[in-house]
């Protein structure tokens, strides 16, 4: 018995994808995921990716179909594909996770291809641009071998189309090289015969869609009549009966079809249009349709099992900067499948998102979460889903997150910040954007988003190049979290138009409890807590906090800190970090802050064991910073007492998973220099 759960999906593409219909920066796509009850690594998973403007099964109401249908797929156990026969994108992400879910694997056929033997033949795709972009993308896929290349037309000067397809035919002879074109419709049916027979003159191999779909006289006469074979493909969209599809096929007599089973059928409706074309002497290929690689993968795995003599349309699988990982390659001219493995392990970041993804649709009431281990070992807790809930609630509510709001995901799923992302996108209805959780996770993307979560370090490097800085001003509500702002990078943000917080909270408090406004005229030195959280101190000054929403009962911190009348507070530093330095106790955070207008790069003060002062304190700076001029300034900033007696240059700074210094791991690093 499996069980049904939908994952809602935005797929940003690297660059705009420039379409007769207009220009694409991200598709919106469903994630239909069927789980096992009884074994959690029993599961099948398959993509729904209606084009808002062509699919024939998409309105605003998609996502509400589309879980009505998979309750019913639940109730009956199987795909009910004459129920789903209007409905092409839903149908197909059915189908393809069925097909996954039995087959237990990505190989979701047993042929040559699905064992990594063989690899399908497949065209390179030019994409709509001004002439020189096309050029040059014309130049590339010959250079990386391809011998059938698809050229969209119809969009720019005609003339200057002509030359380009001049330019390819003038080196390469029909037996060299096959060019493809795609009108998209754009094509009048005044000039159309005229265009189609200089088309001809270059040994074309067929033209997709001379005119807009529709009008199937205009288009039976220029099959009967045209030079050069013509293909549709917009024409086959909502025609989804047996009857309908044979009707246009006789109608029109077209020399080939081209198929795309998001918009055609599914893979069911797909093969009625490959048996109906066939009877009628019809050519075919399949294509994708601007969907993440979990369909290239699936429509790959088809196509290698239809065996077709001609090449595909599967070369569209690398278009987002957040694509799904899959075991593809593309050779020369021919897409690959590796067999040894369901995921590579060049994104560990898609593997997570996903992983928590499938845990918080699963039946369990709880979850398990791991510290950063920033101060000591990690350790996993496990909480209640509905604690999760609460804490999102909690932070939507502040803000105002409403329904369709863009939020960026670019901490890693992994630690409680990325699933708290994740759960707040869940919970509030939020357009979700990942991004993989490196340093300039604004570099490919220009989304003005509603929301976004972001270390320090994200945040200081977005900083230094001007576009993504500009980017970061756009953002509406930034909260940045998981290690210490120095003051320069809060000085720097605080004249920013946006609204800008610094967060305080732990794993144990399901992200962050409290905030500190940092930029306009609501700057703070210190942090507000939440609704429904009560705090007070212990008489060592350490933090008690009191969630009740969030937490099952009240803990005490390692943190220091002071308690305000009005309720707010500052931290001082942690416990934990308290270097007793010939009995005078040293807080490493506050050497830290004080040597920031000093030191441009990455650091961390740490102690070894010293014989005569019980600990001595190390600065550890990262190179290609130099020890004898950090010396000469940490000499003129800092007093006596907070003086390291070490300072050591390091490779790098010992960091948790989210962007945290590594106390123990820098400590450890330490001790093993000194020793």
């Amino acid at each position: 018995m499996f069980r049904i759960s939908i994952i809602p999906f935005n797929l940003l593409f690297k660059r705009p994808a420039v379409t007769s219909r207009g220009v694409y920066t991200e598709h919106k796509v469903w994630y239909v995921v069927f789980q096992d009850e009884d074994d959690d690594a029993h599961f099948g998973v398959g993509e729904c990716a209606p084009l808002h403007d062509l699919s024939c099964d998409y309105d605003p109401h998609y996502a509400r179909t589309l879980s009505s249908f998979c309750k019913i797929t639940e109730e009956k156990q199987q795909v009910d594909t004459e129920l789903l026969r209007h409905y092409p994108s839903m149908l197909f992400g059915l189908e393809t996770a069925m097909r996954h879910y039995q087959r237990r694997s990505w190989q979701l056929w047993n042929t040559p291809f699905g064992r990594g033997e063989e690899g399908v033949a497949i065209n390179g795709l030019v994409w709509m641009g001004d002439c020189a972009a096309m050029m040059e993308q014309i130049q590339s896929l010959l250079a990386r071998g391809f011998r059938c290349i698809k050229i969209k037309v119809g969009a720019e000067d005609f003339g200057r189309e002509l030359d380009l397809l001049r330019f390819v035919r003038r080196r390469y002879s029909p037996c060299e090289v096959t060019l493809r074109v795609d009108a998209n419709g754009n094509f009048g049916c005044a000039d159309v015969m005229d265009r189609l027979h200089q088309l001809a003159e270059l040994d074309i191999h067929s033209i997709e869609q001379p005119i807009p779909a529709g009008q199937w006289g205009e288009m039976a006469g220029l099959c009967a009549s045209a030079p050069l074979p013509i293909a549709l493909d917009e024409e086959l969209i909502g025609i989804n009966h047996p009857a309908e599809k044979k009707k246009l096929l006789e109608t029109i007599r077209p020399q080939y079809i081209v198929l795309k089973p998001s918009l055609h059928g599914g893979i069911s409706g797909c093969a009625e249009w490959i048996r109906l074309a066939e009877a009628f002497n019809t050519g075919w290929w399949i294509t994708s349709a601007l969907e993440s690689n979990i369909v290239l993968n699936s429509v790959a795995q088809w196509c290698a099992a239809l065996n077709s003599p001609l090449s595909q349309g599967l070369g569209t699988g690398t278009l987002y900067t957040n694509n799904i990982p899959m075991p593809l390659e593309i050779r020369g001219e021919r897409l690959w499948y590796r067999p040894e493995g369901d995921f590579p392990d060049a994104s560990p970041f898609h593997r997570q998102l996903y992983l928590f993804l499938n845990e918080w649709h699963s039946q369990s009431p709880t979850l398990r979460l791991r510290t950063s281990g920033s101060t000591g070992t990690p350790k996993e807790i496990t909480v209640r889903k509905e604690q999760l809930l609460h804490s999102a609630k909690i932070t939507c509510d502040f803000f105002g997150l409403k329904r369709n709001g863009r939020a960026l995901l670019c901490l890693s799923p992994e630690y409680i910040a990325g699933k708290m992302m994740i759960v707040r996108a869940l919970y509030a209805g939020l357009e979700l954007y990942p991004v993989a959780p490196d340093g300039h996770p604004l570099a490919r993307t220009d989304i003005p988003f509603d929301f976004a979560a972001m270390v320090p370090l994200q945040v200081y490097n977005s900083l230094r190049v001007e576009e993504e800085r500009k980017r970061l001003s756009r953002i509406k509500y930034l909260i940045i979290g998981g290690g210490a702002i120095d003051e320069a990078l809060e000085r720097e943000l605080q004249a920013f138009p946006n609204a800008i917080y610094s967060t305080y909270g732990m794993t144990e408090t399901l992200s962050h409890i409290a905030l500190r406004r940092i930029s306009g005229a609501g700057g703070c030195a210190r942090y507000t807590p939440l609704p429904s959280v009560r705090l007070s101190l212990t008489e060592e000054g350490r933090l008690r906090v009191d969630a009740p929403l969030v937490c099952d009962r009240p803990f005490v911190t390692n943190d220091l800190a002071e308690l305000l009348p009005d309720g707010t507070f500052r931290i001082i530093g942690r416990t934990d970090n308290v270097i007793n330095c010939g009995g005078v106790k040293v807080q490493a955070e506050e050497v830290e802050r004080a040597l920031r207008s000093c030191i441009t790069g990455n650091f961390a003060v740490t102690s070894v064991p010293d014989p005569r002062l019980g600990e001595a304190i190390v600065l550890l700076i990262e190179r290609p910073a130099d020890p004898a001029s950090v010396e000469k300034a940490v000499g003129q900033l800092l007093p006596r007492r907070w003086r390291p007696l070490f300072i050591c240059a390091v490779d790098v700074i010992p960091q948790t998973g989210n962007g945290k210094t590594d106390r123990a791991a820098t400590k450890r690093l330490a001790e093993k220099i000194r020793r």
